[in-house]
């Protein structure tokens, strides 16, 4: 294993001083469970390595006047037993609950995950269909809007010098449905093979994300477009597959065929679809149910 030097700053002021100063040879270390596997296996060698684990500001759940904030050190742990999340952003619950192991969530955390940027990161489809966006950190103060921040497999727009304070989710003023669902081969420590993410308000919006099925986290905007303003019968949730489809462009790799991908999104887009319309409805399953 290559060495590197370790700091720990305390503000944000400092590790971004650590980040300019050493100009791209930094990774930014917060719950680690990446970062460690990355070095090990050789992915990634920094010469810098900043534990921002010691900047207080950089954590914590709040919910202000117009959004839910969750700072960057907050883990998957920290998510699943938070009232605040589970009352203003199930979906987000749902999703946590379906992150590796409890070990890795004890660690990992939220911000980390979209800053990892894969593919078939876990909580990138829910944030997608609850709008968050990424409180960035640099030469300025920026917001991001979670679909924008992703651009492609293990890819962000954070520039070298910038670091994330936290995901900011608009609070919801209307009743909604949400859900997430993910497909792997074995419960625990295992990426997805899908991830779909569905919303449905009271006014009859509907989001669609997917995970795992394309070269980023994506939103499925015509299918959409398609249902906007419709109630959500078994004929029109069939006529909506093919558009949902549309979005994604899965591959084959070690965990499953793109053919089978293709043909499990919309098995698991009917089957969101439908419980964030009943939970709409005031029926269906409880959030943290596993669908699959």
């Amino acid at each position: 294993m290559k060495t590197f030097e370790y700091f720990k700053p305390t503000t944000v002021k400092e590790a971004l001083e650590l980040l300019r100063e050493y100009n791209g040879k930094v990774a930014l270390l917060a719950g680690g469970t990446d970062l460690a596997v990355m070095i090990d296996d050789g992915m990634v060698a920094p010469d810098y390595v900043i534990d921002v684990k010691g900047i207080e500001e950089l954590g914590g759940i709040s919910l202000e006047k117009d959004y839910l904030r969750i700072g960057s050190l907050v883990t998957f742990s920290e998510i699943l037993h938070s009232d605040v999340v589970k009352i203003n952003a199930p979906v987000l619950f749902e999703a946590a609950k379906t992150v590796a192991s409890v070990g890795v969530r004890n660690r990992a955390t939220l911000v980390g995950n979209i800053c990892s940027s894969v593919p078939s990161a876990d909580s990138a489809p829910a944030l997608l269909v609850l709008e968050a966006s990424v409180e960035i950190e640099g030469k300025e103060r920026r917001m991001v809007p979670v679909e924008g921040f992703f651009t492609g497999p293990r890819k962000n727009v954070l520039a070298k010098d910038e670091i994330v304070l936290s995901v900011k989710i608009p609070t919801e003023k209307r009743k909604y449905g949400a859900n997430y669902i993910k497909f792997g081969r074995y419960e625990g420590e295992d990426l997805a093979q899908v991830g779909v993410a569905t919303f449905v308000s009271a006014d009859l919006e509907y989001r669609v994300a997917f995970g795992a099925v394309a070269p980023m986290p994506v939103r499925a905007k015509k299918v959409e477009e398609f249902l906007k303003g419709k109630a959500l019968t078994d004929e029109l949730l069939e006529q909506s597959v093919p558009l949902a489809l549309e979005a994604i462009s899965p591959i084959s790799d070690v965990r499953a065929s793109k053919e089978f991908r293709q043909y499990l999104s919309g098995v698991l887009f009917k089957r969101s679809l439908r419980a964030s319309y009943d939970r709409l409805n005031g029926s269906g399953p409880s959030y943290g149910t596993n669908l699959v």
